[in-house]
Parts: structure tokens; sequence; C-alpha cells
């Protein structure tokens, strides 16, 4: 119990703790929503219902989901920096040396940076660009909104997956 009374009486310790654990909930949500609609909310659709109502209905999941992701995009972008400075201060004190002299890390750390850039640029695209059906559409174009009725769905799914990748190299980088 004494352990456990040490960490929650250090802010030095509990600080980076919390931080890191919202940092983390806040990516699960975000990439584990986005994997529920890709995986299980538009192919169920497509079975269940007339294609018509596809789209009208993700985008009504998608609607919801928008809100809580534009929240944990402020929280993960705020966090991630406070992590950045709690890991340089860590790597400090192991190695007297910091984040900036270590290229391993640097070049994850960006890689992963470029990712989180992709997958706002993406989100960003669909909440400026919204995609209301106008009855106008070409078959081609019809076909598109079936088979992915929020645009870059997938490719934000799977740039999310590397964004994992990269957090679990970069943890490892640093220890």
């Amino acid at each position: 119990m004494s352990a456990l009374q040490s960490i929650l009486t250090d802010l030095n310790q509990l600080i980076p703790i919390l931080n890191h654990w919202f940092h983390l909930v806040s990516a699960v949500v975000w990439i584990g929503g986005l994997a529920f609609l890709v995986m299980t909310v538009t192919p169920g659709l497509r079975k269940a219902v007339p294609q018509e109502f596809v789209k009208p209905i993700t985008d009504t999941f998608y609607r919801h989901f928008k809100r809580i992701i534009g929240v944990l995009l402020v929280v993960i972008l705020f966090t991630g920096g406070i992590n950045l400075h709690y890991v340089n201060q860590m790597m400090l004190s192991q190695t007297g040396l910091g984040v900036v002299n270590n290229a391993k890390y640097l070049t994850i750390f960006f890689i992963k940076l470029f990712l989180v850039l992709g997958v706002m640029t993406l989100f960003l695209y669909t909440v400026i660009f919204k995609t209301d059906a106008t009855g106008e559409e070409t078959a081609e174009e019809k076909e598109e909104q079936l088979r992915e009725p929020i645009p870059f769905q997938r490719a934000a799914l799977w740039m999310g997956l590397f964004i994992i990748l990269c957090a679990a190299a970069l943890k490892h980088l640093h220890n």
C-alpha cells in the first residue's frame, strides 16, 4: 500500500501518469470508435437496410461521433505535448541527453505527428465538406457512397493504427 500511496502523493509522478492516461483513453475512444464504424456499422447497415438508407443512417452515427472526435483531438494534442515534456525530462535525467539528441525517437515521433496531422486533416475535411445526398449523384457516386459512406474512414483507421504502432515504438525508445 505504501507504494501506491507514494505515487498518489507525489505530484511529479501522478501528473504524468494521469496525463498519459487521458492521452491513451482519448486515442482508444477515437480509433476504437472509428474501427467500430468501419468494421461493424457500415458493413452491418449494407446487409440490414436498403442501400439508399445506408448513407443517411451512417451520417447520423458519424454526426454524433464527430462531436466526440473534436473534443478528443484537442485533448490528444494537449496531452501529447505534455507527454513529450515529461519524456524529455525523463531522458535528460537518465542519460543527460534530451529528446532532441535522440534521432530514433525524433524520427518515429515525427512520423507519428505526420500521421496525426493526416487524420486530423481527414476529419476536418469531413466536417467542412459535408457530403449530403442531393439526388443528382451519378451511379458511380452512389456506389462510392455505399462503399464508404463516410469519406476516407478506412484511410483514417489505417493511419490511426499506425499512430498506435508509433506510440508503442516511442514507449520503448525512451525507457
